[in-house]
């Protein structure tokens, strides 16, 4: 465990601009950064209708793994930052509960059947599921965890709808600041590239607040699961 948070404090440490990296992209090759960028310049030419089509755009991006990050910082541009933080967070909450429906839906009879017979695992399950709101709520606050993967890997664990839900709420703080460093930009040309601007001191915030989170639901998790599995040897 100690190793692994190591692992995480390292990585935030030497890309702290994850959300805002560029990579190499080949013009040939599906490129979904450049995607969004033009829905957002189409959304921006819609006026008042902009805001549905954004939270529509929002949702099927976080079901199909498509990088919100460039939305978000776009959101900054296009609305500002307050109202551009009520749209990504209304976009991001239905498009991850949406996905975590799938998810149970989908797979988790699946995986209901496959630890059936193991006791020990369905215990750390159940352990996890009665504290689902505190977890995701940390999970949310961090930025290692990757966003549209854990929407799909909280459906098939025993947190409930409403938990999950709720713990949503954890988004908010990450959002807002996403939210005002796309606004920086304050050209649409910029989001998601090396040019944009960025606020060493905010960024500095999402690293630590980040890091704490991380340890937080690392040992929180990991004592559960011993609880659990304590009680499920005695």
């Amino acid at each position: 465990m100690i190793l692994t948070l190591l692992l995480l404090f390292i990585v935030l440490i030497l890309q702290p601009d994850v959300v805002l990296a560029q990579q190499a992209v080949n013009p040939s090759a599906f490129n979904p950064q450049a995607i969004l960028r033009n829905a957002l310049q189409w959304i921006d030419s819609l006026g008042t209708v902009g805001a549905i089509a954004f939270i529509a755009i929002y949702i099927i991006a976080t079901i199909a793994f498509l990088p919100g990050s460039i939305l978000t910082l776009g959101a900054g541009v296009v609305f500002g930052i307050a109202w551009g933080s009520l749209y990504v967070f209304i976009g991001a909450t239905l498009g991850a509960t949406a996905a975590f429906l799938i998810g149970r839906y989908l797979a988790r009879n699946w995986v209901t059947k496959k630890i059936a017979d193991n006791k020990k695992f369905a215990a750390i399950d159940n352990a996890v599921g009665r504290e689902g709101l505190k977890i995701v709520l940390l999970t949310r606050l961090s930025p290692i965890f990757p966003f549209n993967l854990l929407n799909y890997a909280f459906g098939v664990t025993a947190v409930s709808l409403k938990d999950y839900f709720l713990g949503c709420l954890g988004m908010i703080p990450g959002t807002i600041m996403y939210v005002y460093i796309g606004s920086l930009a304050g050209n649409l040309a910029l989001i998601g590239t090396e040019n944009q601007p960025t606020n060493p001191t905010l960024t500095w915030i999402i690293r630590i607040v980040g890091f704490i989170a991380t340890v937080a639901v690392t040992i929180y998790v990991t004592r559960l699961a011993k609880t659990a599995l304590d009680q499920e040897v005695s």
